[in-house]
């Protein structure tokens, strides 16, 4: 061979990582990790590699490159008695079984991440992050019907009590989107309760007085429902969410008087929620809520 085809019988660490596609960093990582054995050193006191040393780099390399931790890969090597024998093949056994695993799970959550960016621009950014339960319930409402805090409000109560749970409460946002004056009257009403604020005692006379437009609209709100057919509809959401999750159907009746198999995993009770999800609500507000529900409680009783 012509003396300058001559291979070197060791080369150097720049050397060593230009060949295998990697760095000097990369290879002293491995060394420190025990993953690379440490060479012999030249007379300058630097890292000289051999071809022993090379191939071990070349397999961490492609092994690397096909997912596998460089911790497993470690440890695959020290099963074996060679870094290329045929006893290695054992140590990889069970490494690719469970490498095999994660990548199911992470091509899982890539068609799940795929799936959702789609929604997204199909049904609009935040629609779109509703479930496909909430969001079919939605379907064919004018654009722009919905507004933001809508939307927030889905969001959390599917966090809370799941998709029914939402798409029940979806009915009063379809009934408010496609009945203007009772828009209206809703603003109205949201209005005033925002007002009052901590600067507002509880016991002042405009909280009753809120409270009672409060009942007022919310039983104007449910004689739309009604009459629209609305109420019906939220009545074949119990029949298709139970088509859709059979094991479900026998489930028993929680606080919310919803089925108990309407929430997905993860979800929680109203009860739990209350702890956990913030409300910047003042004492006056919340006075008007209670009397409020006071109002509604005695019309149940009546009827």
């Amino acid at each position: 061979m012509h003396p300058s085809l001559m291979p070197p019988r060791q080369v150097k660490i720049g050397d060593a990582a230009a060949f295998v596609g990697s760095t000097p960093r990369a290879i002293r990582h491995y060394h420190g990790i025990g993953l690379l054995p440490e060479p012999e050193r030249g007379g300058d006191g630097r890292r000289r590699y051999g071809y022993e040393d090379m191939i071990r780099l070349l397999w961490i390399r492609r092994m690397a490159d096909a997912g596998i931790a460089l911790d497993d890969i470690r440890d695959a090597f020290t099963t074996g008695t060679a870094s290329t024998g045929a006893d290695s093949e054992d140590g990889f056994t069970g490494i690719l079984e469970r490498l095999e695993e994660t990548l199911a799970e992470q091509e899982a959550t890539l068609r799940r991440q795929r799936t959702a960016v789609q929604r997204m621009r199909t049904e609009g950014s935040r629609m779109g992050l509703l479930s496909d339960f909430v969001t079919e319930r939605l379907r064919g409402l004018p654009e722009g019907s919905l507004r933001r805090a809508d939307l927030d409000g889905l969001l959390v109560t599917e966090r809370i009590l799941g998709p029914l749970g939402a798409a029940l409460q979806a009915t009063r946002f379809i009934a408010l989107a496609t009945h203007p004056a009772l828009r209206e009257d809703s603003d109205r009403i949201d209005d005033a309760e925002e007002a009052l604020d901590d600067s507002v005692a509880a016991d002042d006379p405009r909280v009753a007085q809120v409270a009672a437009e409060r009942h007022a609209f919310e039983c104007a709100l449910q004689a739309v429902i009604e009459e629209s057919g609305l109420g019906e509809d939220d009545d074949a959401l119990f029949d298709a969410w139970d088509t859709l999750h059979p094991a479900a159907a026998d489930g028993g009746e929680d606080a919310a008087g919803l089925s108990s198999g309407s929430r997905e995993a993860g979800s929680m009770s109203a009860r739990e929620a209350i702890g956990k999800m913030p409300y910047d609500f003042s004492p006056a507000r919340l006075r008007c809520m209670e009397l409020a529900e006071e109002l509604s409680a005695r019309d149940s009783a009546a009827t």
